[in-house]
């Protein structure tokens, strides 16, 4: 496959990470208002409720990390995937660019793009991760807290 394909294909999986975020966004803004509601209303297990909200926030924290990480990887592969001709002098301006900026630990990378599209993948996958869990906690508070209501 060509550094070009290459090159937009990653940056065309890694552009699906704002979706997700968006899905996220919409989770952590219901935490907010689980948490305000049982403030208002008053719930039968409060702290079931501040524990949830806490845990949904936090991961919609985590995951919006990560979302900023892939969308800005999602714009330098799309960016370098329209100048593969040249692909060995923009990625040197590239690492040397994020090196001075501090988000890279060495001004020279070693790895070709078929590894660094695979670590910027992986990050994709931690973001996924944390929206399933954030997901998954979602779920098992709209669940558990009718059954609580009733317990209470």
């Amino acid at each position: 496959m060509s550094d070009e394909i290459h090159l937009a294909v990653v940056a065309s999986l890694l552009k699906r990470g704002r979706q997700v975020e968006r899905l996220a966004d919409g989770i952590s803004l219901l935490a907010v208002l689980l948490g305000l509601a049982a403030l208002l209303i008053g719930s039968p297990a409060p702290g079931y409720c501040a524990v949830l909200s806490g845990l949904l926030l936090l991961t919609g924290l985590l995951q919006k990390f990560f979302a900023m990480r892939v969308a800005l990887d999602a714009d330098l592969f799309a960016h370098l995937a329209t100048r593969s001709d040249q692909l060995g002098q923009h990625t040197q301006a590239l690492d040397q660019s994020l090196f001075s900026l501090g988000l890279k630990a060495n001004p020279v990378d070693s790895r070709d793009w078929q590894a660094r599209g695979l670590a910027a993948l992986g990050l994709l996958r931690k973001q996924l991760l944390c929206f399933a869990v954030q997901a998954v906690l979602a779920l098992v508070g709209i669940l558990l807290l009718p059954l609580l209501h009733f317990a209470g």
